[in-house]
């Protein structure tokens, strides 16, 4: 499983490279690609002169700002990342959450953040337990890369957001991942003093989100790396998704094994 940061789909030499691993990752194994697109929501958020909100990472989403969303994710950034995995040569199939019940979401309840104020995250989903996802199942015995845009929909039909790697984490633990890789823009979890940590488990990850030095977009990954490992996913890197290797486990990255304890 391998989830992919806005940030790395921006640029056309980025999103290249990136296609080009992807798919020389998918001639070696079984991949399910999940995307965000943070900073371009923003960018179409400011041009619409909608505010953003957001709370330790998480988006709120009141109704204005889940049409842009949508728009940004499941047309934009989706399409582009599928067009540049064909030229690639794989076979990726574009879809969000809500195509055939891949993901099963509730609407998130209200959430404590790190600063302790409870903030109402609006149309923001929150991925219930469903079963293996048979389409991606299909898709993947067929060949297929599932190149997934981070929407679900209700059983009343209701699109929500949902957070990208709160998402990938999910279908990693439905799929029985062996590995989950969150690739984004920075070079794995940083300690207080700014270095990469190599290697951290799931109680470390809680303690840095408790002590204040996770901090915004981190503490929503540490969360979802941590949910991962809890549903029975072997390893989460954090890697830097400019690296070249995108797979490495040390240096540059930030390896996470071993839950031991809830975040509370």
């Amino acid at each position: 499983m391998l989830k992919l940061g806005g940030e790395l789909l921006e640029e056309p030499e980025d999103l290249r490279r990136i296609a080009r691993h992807i798919a020389s990752m998918a001639q070696r194994t079984s991949l399910v690609v999940v995307h965000g697109g943070g900073r371009e929501i923003d960018a179409a958020l400011l041009t619409a002169g909608i505010p953003k909100r957001q709370i330790d990472g998480l988006r709120v989403t009141d109704a204005r700002t889940l049409d842009v969303v949508v728009s940004v994710l499941a047309g934009a950034i989706n399409t582009r990342l599928v067009a540049a995995l064909r030229q690639a040569g794989a076979s990726p199939v574009g879809l969000t959450g809500a195509d055939a019940g891949v993901v099963s979401v509730r609407r998130a309840p209200p959430v404590a953040s790190v600063t302790g104020a409870t903030v109402d995250l609006g149309l923001v989903g929150s991925p219930t337990s469903n079963g293996t996802p048979r389409l991606l199942t299909d898709l993947l015995s067929r060949g297929y890369v599932p190149v997934v845009a981070c929407l679900a929909a209700t059983r009343a039909g209701q699109i929500l957001n949902v957070n990208a790697d709160t998402l990938a984490a999910h279908l990693a633990g439905q799929l029985g991942a062996r590995r989950l890789v969150i690739a984004g823009g920075t070079p794995g979890v940083m300690d207080a003093s700014g270095d990469t940590i190599e290697r951290l488990t799931s109680t470390g990850a809680a303690r840095l989100i408790r002590a204040g030095t996770a901090s915004k977009g981190m503490v929503a990954k540490l969360v979802a790396c941590r949910s991962a490992l809890r549903k029975g996913v072997g390893d989460v890197i954090i890697a830097n998704g400019r690296d070249a290797r995108l797979k490495a486990v040390a240096g540059a990255n930030t390896l996470l094994s071993g839950c031991t304890q809830v975040v509370r």
